[in-house]
């Protein structure tokens, strides 16, 4: 028979329904019905037929048609809100920030899993797990692993031995040995007392990297959770039933304790959890309307859960990944600006870089030659200028591959840092079951990725304060030789004024976030823990000074195509021509002033999906794959003795 939970004020009812040709008004005729069954004074209703209310999706917030027949427009097990006329929306509805999950109603459960065993887990893997692309199962191996470990842990309970974490309290209370007796209840306290976290809740997404990263760990059968426990984990991911976890509350040392708390008090039943079918309901409702039950946890099974580096790790996942794909748009991005401000590429010639050859400058160099070679990509804006009497480019152009280079090699340093965490034992006591033994150390210390975000938050933000200065070029008439800020009839139109001025405030602001958390260090825990990592931070805003640069290059690239419309007809080389087309199909050009910000997120989305960066790469592809003669055309900036050589003939490489 189908069933609809139903939330009205602070209660959440289970009503069935045998015909669901019924309409949504007897739906909350019956739920009303069943609400005031056992108040005293009917819950304040006089009279149900009397009561006016409306009714609404728990998951989108979107109101019913009173009318509307059941089978119309709900599901069974599906989650609503009756909320009574007078009333205040209910305070238990935590609304997700808009634009940021992909996961509500274009939600498509994936078919294809990923198998792990705690060892082989990559940054892009644990991101794609979180845009839900990927189940989870264990390998058998892990799973062998996971077995021997728990039996070591079930025979320290059975012989009564006094293990930190298992029979004892923790922290300060270390040394208080707990009851056989009470063992079960000490781990559930333990999550409930952790569970301190505040702020917003962690969107669907980053809270399913959470989870998937936790279960990674716990594969590598050194934490001694059960098997039982491990697979409960498993199908609340595989559904995405996803716990309530705010994002602040964690020092980063004894690894991220609130929020992975927040995360494992989910799967015991307890606090909120959110379903693409539910939204945000009591965590025991979504478990049950997916057919799951609550985890209950055996001796150090909540230590096991909530002990490690995995907020800071999978936040620190989703910064590499969009910090790699963010700094090879840059370069697109750089090159297309240096077209438009007609600068030379003399200053990427490849004998200057193998003079300092920093793996880096070297790759930036290549890809700027790539998209802007003479010989192998003709450009008439570059033709057009070719015999000017500049003698050199700003820093801002000249000196990318420097610039750019030292913060993709950032970016790889920190990359390595990160997957070795993804795939490290971060919780404490370690069990190690070859030796029948347990050992207290401190891989929970969130030092390690702390300090590598903070490290690539510095690195990246270049990537807007030279972007920033870039289009200061581009909008100065003075240094651009184009329109005053991009735009005709300047006075009575403002063109990219403002947006300039937006790229500054974010560059300003990303100079305050780039100060290092991970240089301060508070003492916890009645001074056991006297030392931490403060990561969290690290993680969180190592995003956001990502996210600014982001935006700062979709300004960039706005008015860089801009600057192509005022240089018309003259084109430029072919794959710059295709990235002025692609931004072209979101935005029309500037012809006079209009609404600019969603111009900006649209170009934002272009670069958050990759898309500028897969219509150059295939051009930058074919050009690092063949060996191809640098041409070396004449220029203002460089002196030669020897007339230039003709455009000699390509040959593939051997």
């Amino acid at each position: 028979m189908p069933r609809f939970t139903v939330h009205i004020r602070d209660e959440w009812l289970a009503v069935p329904c045998r015909d669901t040709t019924n309409t949504i008004q007897w739906l909350g005729q019956e739920s009303l019905k069943r609400y005031i069954k056992n108040k005293p004074d009917n819950g304040g209703i006089a009279a149900v037929k009397d009561t006016r209310f409306v009714v609404r999706r728990c998951q989108s917030l979107g109101l019913l048609d009173a009318d509307d027949t059941i089978e119309d427009v709900l599901e069974d097990n599906d989650f609503v809100e009756l909320a009574i006329e007078g009333d205040t929306m209910s305070p238990d509805f935590i609304p997700c920030e808009p634009g940021v999950s992909h996961l509500t109603a274009a939600y498509r459960e994936p078919g294809e899993y990923i198998s792990l065993d705690g060892n082989s887990l990559t940054s892009t893997d644990l991101v794609n797990l979180g845009r839900g692309l990927y189940k989870i199962k264990l390998t058998a191996e892990a799973e062998r692993k996971v077995v021997q470990a728990r039996e070591l842990l079930d025979t320290i309970v059975k012989e009564n031995k006094v293990v930190y974490g298992i029979t004892t309290g923790f922290g300060k209370f270390a040394r208080t040995v707990i009851p056989v007796s009470k063992l079960r209840e000490l781990q559930e306290n333990l999550v409930r007392s952790h569970s301190a976290g505040v702020g917003n809740p962690l969107s669907p997404e980053r809270t399913r990297m959470l989870l998937a990263l936790r279960i990674n760990v716990l594969a590598k059968g050194h934490s001694g959770i059960s098997l039982e426990t491990l697979h409960a984990m498993i199908q609340a991911f595989n559904a995405s039933c996803l716990s309530f976890v705010p994002e602040k509350g964690t020092v980063g040392a004894s690894g991220d304790l609130a929020p992975l708390s927040h995360l494992a008090l989910g799967l015991m039943g307890e606090g909120k959890m959110w379903s693409p079918k539910s939204g945000w309901a009591d965590a025991k409702y979504v478990l049950e309307a997916h057919g799951l039950k609550p985890i209950s946890l055996k001796p150090k099974e909540g230590l096991a859960l909530i002990n490690g580096t995995q907020m800071i790790t999978s936040m620190g996942a989703e910064a590499v990944e969009r910090a790699l794909a963010i700094a090879q748009q840059a370069d697109i991005i750089a090159a297309l600006t240096l077209e438009v401000l007609k600068g030379t590429t003399k200053a990427f010639d490849s004998d200057i870089h193998s003079l300092r050859p920093h793996p880096g400058q070297i790759e930036v160099a290549k890809r700027f030659r790539s998209l802007l070679d003479s010989d192998h990509h003709p450009s008439q804006i570059a033709e057009s200028h070719r015999f000017c009497d500049r003698v050199q480019d700003a820093y801002t152009m000249r000196c990318c591959p420097q610039v750019h280079g030292v913060t993709n090699d950032t970016i790889k340093f920190v990359q390595n840092i990160i997957n070795t965490e993804i795939n490290s034992a971060t919780d404490n006591p370690m069990v190690f079951a070859e030796r029948g033994e347990t050992i207290s150390g401190g891989n929970f210390h969130g030092e390690y990725p702390a300090k590598a975000l903070d490290f690539l938050a510095i690195a990246v933000h270049e990537l807007a304060s030279i972007s920033e200065r870039r289009i200061e070029r581009l909008c100065n008439p003075s240094l651009s030789e184009l329109p005053a800020f991009l735009v005709n009839e300047g006075g009575l139109n403002s063109g990219f004024m403002i947006a300039h001025c937006t790229a500054a405030a974010l560059v300003s602001e990303n100079k305050v976030l780039c100060h290092p958390s991970s240089v301060d260090s508070l003492s916890t825990s009645a001074a056991t823990e006297d030392h931490v990592s403060m990561g969290g931070w690290a993680a969180r805003k190592a995003l956001r000074v990502i996210e600014h640069v982001e935006q700062v290059l979709a300004i960039e690239l706005l008015a860089a195509c801009q600057g192509i419309e005022f240089l018309r007809p003259l084109r430029t080389t072919t794959p710059l021509e295709k990235v002025y087309e692609l931004v072209r199909s979101v935005v029309k050009p500037w012809i006079k002033d209009r609404f600019m910000s969603p111009d900006i997120e649209a170009v934002h989305r272009l670069l958050i999906d990759q898309k500028v960066w897969n219509v150059a790469k295939p051009y930058i592809d074919k050009y690092q794959s063949e060996y191809i003669p640098e041409s070396r055309p004449v220029s203002p900036t460089a002196f030669s003795l020897d007339s230039p050589a003709s455009p000699r003939k390509r040959v593939r490489h051997e």
